[in-house]
């Protein structure tokens, strides 16, 4: 198939050789085609955008011949939409971006009437227009004019320049497969390294099309294969080259990446560290390659909630990156991403604000409008203005991401996961409880179809399922997935993980409510041991566990223990939160409700009415928190 692809596209650029004197500067060409309603609808999404061919193009100079031969006859499938594409071809565009094309009139299956053009593999085009084609008997017939782009372009210009440094290990289809990396469209990449690596003549070309072949198979979310790749590419590289080689350093780094994105955090420290040992004496100080690596650790340490470790990592690779690169590299919006993240975990959350700002920034200028990073920048500012308690503005957010992504990526690609378990999140934050629990389940869905069975992202999904269980009274379920989670933080995680304190927490809830208090504080006294050994002091979900035993003791009437341990969140939360934002409700109203139980009703109201301010600046007047709020108010108010 390799050697047929090559001979075809080697006969088309003889052909046009031979016509080019005869052909039009400018002339117009038409395709007519099916396209899935699915797709059609993504490249409504991507007017004015770009898009190519990843085969053969062929096209007519008769219109009449593409619309009533090949898009009127796609509709006689219900799930398809007829296409005809209008082309405008200047060539002088072919010539400068290498786009050969041939006439094919005497060869085609219509002779002379179609007057047949075919292209070469990958073609660009800009989508100029959209329009539905006036039918009486149909409204699945649309017409699409496009416009051939080549090195002229401005946005083609700005989505490639800062990658040519980075590829030029690789010339033609090679650099052309790896710019279709960094633009999002990995499968279509995997497609030509794999037809390279089918006519390699070289170990440095098997090398570099495997390692490359990993990079299109790991953004697709294809981690077994894209280790397999990168494997191949190393034990080549083993053999033929010295053992402090920079190429050595990149196949440990790339390895790394994968264990780490299939949950195998110390498999992955150890590659990123083999990397970096290597890179420090291959490298100049300042080369791009140890800001990757440090980056690389850094997330790893950020992982194992070793905060202050990740934020040096990441801190280094950002000084790198901020003399090597340009101010808009896609690179530096990872090192300002990667920061925000850590400060997110840390709780300083108007310095992850910021830093995922400047993320966007550098993206929103150095990449296309639909590519999967813009999605993650979308993502992340809704996960902080989430942690804020702005849950209108989180929402928007992370409908924005899903929205790309959609377009982007393949439906069950791990990053979308992402954006349903966040909106997943908010809704539950707002109390729609239906609507969260079918976020979560979407976003389980795919993760369990790429994750292995013990991963902990699939743990976390057992306690989110489990906590909206417990909201919707249904305990029995709600320990089942609980358990779940539980037994698999014990496998993945060490013992004094975050995520195991979560499970214990979570678990305590259920037996809370069932009434079963000694088992509830048992296991809170559990988690906040855990979580004082991990986090932070003022970390947030101490606050949370001193919360839940005051309300156990609360239950069992210890109204002096159950004030001391509200009072203990309470002071936690004031450092870490905005002055409106909702979980301090819970301390007000826990504190409020002590006062009252101790006969101090003038305490005890004035913590209900600040909890009530804070319920009716973030949810719906109708919402059950808003509404029992201002009715404990009322029923006090009858104390005094």
């Amino acid at each position: 198939m390799g050697f047929f692809i090559r001979h075809l596209h080697n006969h088309i650029a003889e052909l046009h050789r031979q016509q080019q004197d005869s052909v039009q500067t400018n002339f117009q060409v038409f395709r007519g085609q099916g396209l899935s309603i699915e797709d059609f609808d993504k490249m409504k999404k991507t007017k004015g955008g770009l898009m190519s061919f990843n085969n053969f193009l062929s096209t007519s100079r008769n219109r009449d011949i593409s619309l009533n031969n090949f898009a009127q006859i796609a509709l006689m499938n219900q799930n398809s939409v007829g296409i005809l594409f209008i082309m405008n071809i200047d060539t002088a565009i072919c010539t400068q971006s290498s786009t050969p094309f041939a006439e094919l009139s005497e060869s085609s299956y219509f002779k002379n009437q179609e007057e047949e053009i075919l292209f070469s593999t990958h073609t660009i085009f800009r989508i100029d227009s959209i329009e539905r084609i006036e039918d009486d008997s149909t409204d699945r017939l649309w017409q699409v004019h496009l416009t051939i782009v080549g090195n002229q372009d401005d946005d083609f210009n700005k989505l490639t320049a800062h990658l040519r440094e980075e590829c030029m290990w690789a010339t033609g289809w090679a650099r052309f497969a790896h710019i279709l990396i960094q633009l999002g469209e990995p499968a279509k990449a995997e497609h030509l390294y794999q037809m390279l690596l089918e006519n390699a003549t070289s170990d440095k070309q098997r090398s570099d099309y495997n390692l490359q072949l990993g990079a299109a198979y790991q953004n697709m979310g294809e981690y077994s294969k894209a280790l397999s790749s990168y494997e191949r590419s190393l034990e080549i590289n083993k053999i033929a080259l010295p053992p402090n080689h920079s190429e050595l350093a990149t196949c440990y780094n790339n390895i790394g990446g994968v264990y780490y994105r299939m949950g195998e955090i110390q498999k992955a420290l150890l590659f990123f560290e083999q990397a970096l040992q290597i890179q420090k004496i291959a490298l100049p100080a300042n080369h791009p390659s140890l800001a990757s690596c440090y980056s690389n650790i850094g997330t790893v340490y950020a992982n194992m909630d070793e905060y202050p470790k990740a934020l040096l990592s990441y801190e280094q690779s950002l000084e790198i990156r901020a003399i090597a690169l340009p101010p808009n590299h896609p690179d530096l919006a990872m090192s300002y991403n990667n920061i925000g993240n850590v400060y997110v975990n840390m709780g300083q959350y108007s310095k992850a604000l910021s830093s995922y700002q400047q993320a966007f920034e550098i993206r929103a200028i150095a990449l296309p409008p639909n590519h999967p990073d813009l999605a993650g920048s979308y993502n992340n500012i809704g996960l902080v203005y989430c942690d804020m308690g702005e849950y209108s503005k989180a929402l928007s957010m992370y409908e924005r991401s899903l929205e790309i992504q959609k377009i982007a990526l393949p439906s069950n690609h791990p990053l979308s996961a992402t954006s349903y378990n966040n909106i997943g999140k908010v809704y539950d934050k707002i109390g729609k409880l239906s609507e969260a629990l079918s976020s979560y389940e979407r976003a389980f869905e795919i993760d369990k179809a790429t994750l292995p069975p013990n991963h902990p992202h699939l743990a976390n999904y057992y306690n989110k399922i489990g906590m909206l269980y417990t909201k919707m009274g249904d305990y029995a379920k709600a320990l089942s997935s609980y358990e779940q989670s539980l037994e698999i933080h014990k496998i993945a995680l060490p013992l004094n993980h975050p995520d195991l304190a979560a499970s214990y927490n979570n678990i305590g809830v259920v037996y809370f409510n069932m009434g079963e208090y000694p088992k509830a504080l048992s296991l809170y006294e559990r988690s906040l041991e855990i979580r004082a050994i991990a986090l932070p002091s003022n970390h947030p979900s101490l606050a949370a566990s001193y919360d839940n035993i005051g309300r156990v003791y609360d239950k069992v009437g210890e109204l002096s223990e159950a004030l001391s341990s509200y009072e203990r969140a309470l002071e936690i939360k004031k450092i870490t939160l905005p002055l409106n934002h909702p979980d301090l409700t819970k301390s007000y109203g826990n504190i409020g409700i002590v006062y009252e139980k101790m006969g101090e009703y003038s305490k005890a109201l004035s913590f209900l009415e600040l909890t009530h301010d804070i319920f009716k600046q973030s949810l719906p007047p109708t919402h059950p928190d808003v509404v029992k709020s201002q009715r404990d108010i009322e029923n006090l108010k009858k104390k005094l």
